[in-house]
Parts: structure tokens; sequence; C-alpha cells
């Protein structure tokens, strides 16, 4: 059995279909900025200034977005030659073969399912602060993740929200579309409010030192700050449900990638002219920040606006991983239970049903700070792959499409790949303790199950057999 088999572009449109092609450049654009500004904007701004890189996390985040840019163009050609669901996945299976595919694909659910959780995480955190606002307090055994110092054993608002979220997804993706927008609309109003007010409130002295821990604490940022950009990726597992897949994938992509990265800069240039950054590590430095200055009616207000926002987050990142699983049980490395797609929906609510019963787990019991630099390596890691993947896509003639071309082959390829890899280097080594032995685990499920259950290796046996006959 040869595990480098690949699968070609055209065996790619042939399994794909079942999927309704509903979503317009619009609607990706949102799904992309729903996804990338949450968390990141509302709770990892504050950690980051104050343990990484102080004021100069606006560098960080400039550097992160450079990286991703280089990326996003990668999977803006990929995502118009080869517009099926999987993204990444799917990718690596034409130009790679199989064994890549699967531990790219095995990569990506580490990536969207740690990075729900802990969106998740910081989603309960406003809310409980919400709640508190108007009085009423959660028992510390149901309002966070498991730690015997704070007396807490699960998350349950984050637990239920990942729920009502599986609950949606499960209505279609235009439905699923729909609200999304409305909620990108709430976020962004709250966002551009904060920076409109907060901006009379900047003390320029709050900037100096604007490097505290110097250019190693930036790119310490900056590998951090990876983690509030993951999303864009997301939007390229949309491809099966695009109208116009090569027209609408790379704007949807690089427009939300944009949009977000003025965002960040943005708001942390003003929450770190409004509050010294020592003072930033909190679980809602945005909302701690209106405090600070003695708005508590407009903390409060755009505490409703970060729910809204990371509600987005965790609807994309889970829709995300739920076409993810998808793609690769269709291809018959992980069960077929969970490619079942539901007739009246078009949905895949066997992934789906799956992917919201994990999260709800992991996100009970995980605590924030163990996962934003695990999701970072991940990510990291997928794109590039995907960068590298661009060569040999034009090597062996796989991408003479219409659709977006990466500009300067292999040199922004190689850029990207490059980039990413310097990123994941200054990850922490507990970080790359828990990748690797994801990855070891990802190695032995293929050997015990995807090799023989793979549909592709079957198409070749049934091949050898009719020669032989």
């Amino acid at each position: 059995m040869n595990i480098f088999r690949k699968k070609t572009v055209g065996s790619l449109d042939e399994t794909a279909g079942k999927l309704n092609r509903t979503l317009s450049a619009l609607d990706l654009t949102a799904l992309g900025v729903g996804a990338i500004v949450g968390t990141g904007i509302f709770v990892l701004t504050g950690v980051a200034a104050a343990v990484h890189a102080g004021p100069g996390l606006v560098i960080s985040f400039i550097v992160a977005a450079i990286t991703c840019v280089l990326s996003a163009l990668c999977y803006s050609e990929f995502a118009s030659s080869v517009p099926v669901s999987g993204s990444a996945y799917a990718y690596s299976y034409v130009v790679f073969g199989e064994i890549i595919a699967w531990m790219l694909g095995w990569d990506l659910i580490l990536e969207y399912g740690v990075a729900s959780a802990a969106v998740a995480s910081g989603w309960s955190s406003y809310f409980t602060g919400l709640l508190d606002g108007f009085g009423l307090h959660l028992p510390a055994a149901i309002s966070g993740a498991y730690d015997p110092a704070k007396g807490s054993i699960i998350d349950l608002p984050a637990v239920l929200i990942i729920f009502a979220i599986t609950f949606l997804l499960n209505k279609g993706a235009k439905e699923t579309a729909r609200f999304n927008g409305i909620m990108v609309i709430v976020k962004l109003a709250i966002i551009l409010l904060f920076v409109g007010v907060g901006a009379f409130y900047v003390k320029p002295a709050n900037w100096s030192p604007f490097l505290p821990f110097g250019m190693s604490g930036v790119i310490n940022g900056a590998a951090t700050a990876f983690f509030a950009y993951i999303g864009f990726d997301a939007v390229a597992t949309a491809a099966e449900e695009v109208k116009r897949p090569q027209r609408d994938m790379p704007i949807g992509i690089i427009a939300s990638l944009a949009i977000c990265t003025l965002l960040y800069v943005s708001v942390t240039l003003v929450l770190t002219g409004i509050v010294p950054y020592t003072s930033l590590n909190v679980g809602d430095p945005v909302a701690f920040a209106l405090r600070y200055m003695n708005l508590d009616m407009l903390a409060g207000f755009l505490s409703i606006g970060a729910i809204a926002g990371m509600t987005t987050v965790l609807l994309v990142m889970l829709y995300g991983m739920t076409r993810l699983l998808f793609a690769i049980s269709r291809d018959g490395l992980l069960t077929k239970k969970l490619s079942s797609v539901s007739g009246s929906s078009q949905s895949p609510k066997g992934s789906t049903w799956a992917t919201g019963t994990i999260i709800a787990l992991l996100t009970g019991f995980v605590p924030l700070s163990k996962l934003a630099n695990l999701t970072s390596i991940g990510t990291l890691f997928a794109f590039a792959v995907v960068s590298l993947g661009i060569i040999a896509l034009r090597r062996n003639n796989s991408g003479k499409r219409n659709g977006f071309r990466v500009p300067w082959v292999p040199f922004i390829p190689l850029l990207s790949a490059a980039a990413c890899i310097y990123l994941m280097i200054n990850l922490q080594a507990i970080t790359w303790m828990g990748f690797g032995i994801w990855m070891a685990a990802g190695v032995l499920i293929y050997f015990l199950y995807g090799i023989k259950h793979s549909a592709l290796n079957h198409s070749s046996e049934q091949m050898q057999s009719k020669k032989e006959t």
C-alpha cells in the first residue's frame, strides 16, 4: 500500500457536490472577519502586551500579519484551484500524497479544536463578567475550567455556547452565514466605538518604553499573537459551498485579513496608550481599559459586543472543523459516519455533532492559558506546508486553472514557509512537546485505521482487480 498515493484535482471535483453552493465573496469576507476578530482582540491583546511585548505588541501584530499575508496568497491559489471542503488537507492530498494530507488534517483538527476551546473560555469570561455587572454571580464550580486553586470544576457557560452553535451549524451554511453577518456588524461597531472613544484618553507616556522586552519580546509576541489571526484559513474550508470559488475565495481570504490587521493595530495602540502595559494581564483587557477610564456603562456595553464577537469566532472555527472532518471522513481516513449529510439542510450532521461534543468536553476542563500557543504551532505548521505546496502544485501542473495565482513563485512560498517556521521556533518547549505528542498519535491512527479504510486505496485495489480479471 502506497502511503504517498495522490489525488488529482479532477478526482476531487468528482467527489464534491454534496453541499450547496450558496456563499458569496461578501459572505466569505464576513466569515473571515467573524473568525479572526474575537479572542485575539478582546482577550489576548492584554496578556501579550503585559507578558511579551508591551506597547511593541503593535509591531508583533504587523509581523504576524505579514506572515499571514504570505500564507494567504498561497491559500488563495489553492482555494481557487481546488475548490472543495478540507482546505489544506485537500490541497496536500493533491501535491504531497495521502500520509502528508492525513498528518496535515490531523494538525488542523488540533488547530480548530483547541482554538474553539480557547475562544469559548474567553467567551465565558466576558459572559460571567457581564452577569456579575447585573448582580448575578455563578457558583465558582461551574464558572471556569478545572482549577483546584479557584474551586472551579467545569466551565458551564462555555459548554452551553458550544452546543448552541452546534445546533445553528446543523441548520446549514446559508443560515450560519446570515447569523454571522449580523454578529460581525455588531462586533465592528463596538470595536470602532472603543477606538473612537479611547483615542481621547490616550497618554503617550504609556507607550514608553515602547519595547520593554526588546525585539525578542516582539517576536515572542508575534508567535503568540499569531493565534489572533487564525480564521482566514477556515474560510478556505467553505470552498465547496461557494458560488464562484475561483473569484470569491481569494477576495474573501485577503479582504478579511486586511480588515482585521487594521483593527488589531488600532485597538492595540489605543489600549496600551490608555492603560500601562504592566496592568493588562487580565481576561478582559478592552473592558478593563474602559473601567480604567471610569466608563463603566460603556465597559458593560462593550462586554456585550465582545460576547457577540467571540460568538462569531466560535461559529466559524466550529464550521471549519466540521467541514474538515467531513472531507477526511469522505476519504475513508476517519469513520464514514462523520460524512453523513442532512437531507433538509445539506449540512454534514455527523461531523457537526461530533465536533460540538468533543469541543464542549475540551473547553469545559482546559484553561485558556494552556491552549493559545498549541493552536499557534498547529496553524503555523499548516501554513508552512500549504506554502511549500504551491511550488509542488505548479510543478505537477495541477494549478492550470482560471483563478488567483501567487506572484513570484517560488520566492513568495519559500518566504512564507520560512516566516512560519521562524515563529514556530520561538514558541515554548512545552508547546513543541504537546504538538509532538499529538502528531505521534496521528501517525498511530493512520497506520491502525486510515491506511486500511482509505477510499483511494480501495479504488486502487478495485482497478488492480479489474486488470487481473
